[in-house]
């Protein structure tokens, strides 16, 4: 469990948010199966911001993870030259940041955040927070040489996944902060959304009542992951 209260270091996922079409039908489905409440755009757990939800036409909603900078428009120059596209330019979110939304060389959308009354989410690594984020992608070796140019991450490999093309992405610290994972089956690169559970089938079991449908249910090395489509296409996974 852990509160943040201050900017986190470049590269680490700090927000998260998803546009929906039905902002009413989104809030009752989120609200019951990971029990947060709501003020504005913000999903609250025990009155912190953990996510974003809005609502907008949106053709193939997906949840956004952005990571963090302390110089939002510097990190879009770097995505550019780093042959990344960026999709929205830098953007002032309110006072709450400095933002933007970019697409890496893959194909995959994320967000670059620089925190000002919001360092990002306020809750993560406890239960209905945000718990990780890996990429999935057909085409991992440019995913990587593209996220360790532009946040200067280092590349580990993971041994509890024997024969999977998997990679840790750290910062300069050392600090773990997701993974790329090489897929030629995966149609499309993107990043992933974890929340962790006290209880993933039984979230997934409220999911499915309220219009959502249970994807994959499987154990693994790291505990019980359940993925979730919510009822407007947008994938999550539950861990447990």
């Amino acid at each position: 469990m852990s509160t943040v209260d201050r900017n986190q270091p470049l590269g680490t996922p700090t927000w998260i948010d998803l546009t929906v079409p039905d902002l009413d039908r989104a809030q009752r489905f989120y609200g019951t199966v990971l029990g947060w409440t709501f003020d504005g755009d913000h999903c609250l757990l025990r009155d912190l911001p953990v996510a974003g939800l809005r609502q907008a036409a949106a053709p193939r909603p997906a949840w956004t993870v952005y990571l963090a900078t302390d110089d939002c428009d510097a990190t879009a120059k770097a995505v550019i030259a780093a042959g990344g596209k960026v999709l929205d330019q830098p953007r002032d979110e309110g006072d709450h940041a400095r933002v933007a939304v970019a697409e890496d060389p893959t194909g995959a959308r994320f967000g670059i955040w620089q925190g000002r009354k919001l360092p990002g989410a306020r809750l993560v690594n406890e239960a209905s927070a945000l718990m990780r984020n890996d990429l999935v992608t057909p085409a991992p070796q440019p995913a990587r040489d593209f996220y360790c140019t532009v946040f200067a991450f280092t590349l580990d490999g993971n041994d509890d996944l024997p024969g999977v093309d998997f990679t840790f992405l750290r910062r300069p610290d050392g600090h773990e902060i997701g993974g790329i994972m090489g897929d030629p089956t995966a149609p499309a690169s993107a990043w992933g959304t974890l929340f962790l559970s006290t209880d993933a089938d039984a979230a997934g079991a409220r999911a499915a009542e309220l219009g959502g449908e249970i994807v994959e249910a499987q154990d693994s090395p790291y505990g019980r992951m359940v993925t979730i489509r919510d009822p407007f296409g947008a994938e999550f996974v539950l861990g447990s």
